[in-house]
């Protein structure tokens, strides 16, 4: 059950309040413990959903969650956004990482519902009338009591928007797109059964309010954001090892154990590492996906981190124990990328689980990990498929006594000096094919050119 908190001290919230009972099918019910102002007196309830009334602004409810009849997931506050920002539809949790002018405790941060809050800003990104944005905002205001996680879902930013119908409604879809789901994004496509259901959350830190990088983590990878402390609140929270106990709130709060931190935060990272969290990057979130955390984890200890150049590629091992780590065909690979760079890539991917890189992530080189097994394609399928990038520069090649064997017969410039070919364009049309005049004699490619053989260990 997810409960929806309205406040009638908010015209937006009462606005979408309306447009949910529109959209829903809700049975009316009465509460006659506890007076209407409190969420008393008329309630109603649909599939999956509660929904409860308050006199007072969201921001000013301690912890509304003892006015329900239910147990809730988590809460969802809809409400209205105020700023300078025209047309927007956002989410966010709450609490304060400094001062609390609005809301709640300072230096107190509220159970947040990182993953709901993924999927509403997905589903606001489906239902938004036309040029309204979507985004999350910062960690910024009360309440930060409440029993179950919580999120706001806003509709802003001032008057023409508050009591924009379209726009309302659309909020209210989207709040009853959560039907069915929880606070968290817990594992996703990519895990393997083993056990480990870690939610998919990282704390953000740093930033404008409006949080760009942290929008992007949210909108386009597999990974939710729960607290972020903008620039501005970080200020005011003050320096990081002397509010320690604040920076692990975000954590625990958030059910996370990783950070991304905007900006050069040095003694930010530091404080997060001593706390036994971990700081990572934007890449690292996106080049992680959905893929099993247990298997990143081994592959990072034993080829490399995300951010000292892992790359994945296309095949699922069967679990985390089912890899091999082995040394890439390294003369054959750097040969194969000499002669076509993106093929040489592509077979890399198709076969291997996960493989190290360089060149900022663009060139494949030393250790890779393939699956364990029968059925999955592995390091003999890799030897195969760079075997037939070879074929684009070379007249035959072949795979043989544990090398990769390639033969080609090439213009030979000492050759060519000998018949008396001059340096410069004739040497170039002999290497394309043609034949060239030198002192009235005809020489040919073939005269000029030399059978080589080159071989290419892949044990």
């Amino acid at each position: 059950m997810i409960a929806i908190v309205v406040s009638r001290a908010d015209s937006a919230s009462e606005h979408i309040g309306e447009q949910l009972l529109d959209v829903g099918d809700w049975d009316l019910r009465e509460d006659p413990s506890r007076p209407d102002a409190d969420g008393g007196g008329t309630y109603y309830r649909t599939d999956g959903f509660e929904l409860r009334e308050f006199d007072e602004l969201h921001i000013e409810l301690e912890d509304p969650v003892a006015a329900f009849d239910c147990d809730p997931e988590f809460l969802a506050f809809v409400s209205r956004h105020s700023g300078e920002t025209g047309e927007l539809l956002t989410a966010h949790v709450t609490g304060n990482f400094g001062p609390a002018p609005y809301g709640g405790e300072p230096e107190t941060l509220a159970r947040a519902a990182p993953g709901a809050e993924k999927r509403v800003v997905e589903a606001l990104a489906a239902y938004a009338p036309e040029g309204y944005e979507v985004g999350i905002e910062c960690t910024h205001h009360g309440p930060t009591a409440t029993a179950v996680p919580s999120l706001f879902v806003e509709l802003g930013s001032d008057e023409p928007q508050w009591t924009d119908s379209e726009a309302a409604r659309a909020v209210a879809r989207a709040v009853l797109d959560l039907r069915g789901t929880g606070a968290d994004l817990i594992g996703g496509a990519g895990e393997t059964g083993d056990g480990d259901t870690r939610p998919r959350h990282v704390v953000g830190f740093g930033g404008g309010h409006y949080a760009p990088r942290f929008t992007r983590i949210v909108r386009e990878t597999e990974w939710a954001v729960g607290h972020i402390g903008a620039d501005w609140a970080l200020g005011e929270m003050g320096a990081p090892d002397a509010n320690s106990d604040v920076i692990e709130q975000a954590f625990a709060r958030s059910r996370a154990d990783l950070a991304v931190i905007e900006g050069d935060r040095p003694d930010l990272a530091a404080t997060v590492e001593e706390l036994g969290h971990r700081v990572v990057s934007e890449t690292w979130v996106r080049e992680v996906g959905d893929r099993p955390l247990s298997l990143v984890e081994r592959l990072e200890a034993e080829i490399a981190t995300v951010d000292e150049g892992l790359r994945f590629g296309e095949v699922a091992p069967a679990s985390p124990d089912a890899i091999r780590v082995r040394p890439l065909p390294g003369e054959l690979l750097s040969r194969a990328q000499g002669v076509d760079a993106d093929a040489a890539r592509a077979a890399v991917e198709a076969n291997a689980v996960a493989f190290d890189t360089e060149q900022a992530g663009t060139r494949a080189t030393g250790r890779a990990a393939f699956a364990a097994g029968g059925g999955s394609p592995g390091y003999d399928d890799l030897v195969a498929e760079l075997a037939a990038v070879l074929e684009r520069g070379y007249d035959a090649v072949e795979v043989a006594d544990g090398a990769v064997i390639a033969r080609e017969t090439a213009f030979d410039p000492g050759l060519a000096a000998e018949r008396g070919v001059p340096e410069g364009p004739a040497f170039g049309r002999l290497a394309n094919g043609e034949s060239v005049d030198v002192d009235g004699e005809t020489v040919a490619p073939e005269d000029v050119s030399r059978a080589r053989r080159e071989r290419f260990p892949i044990e």
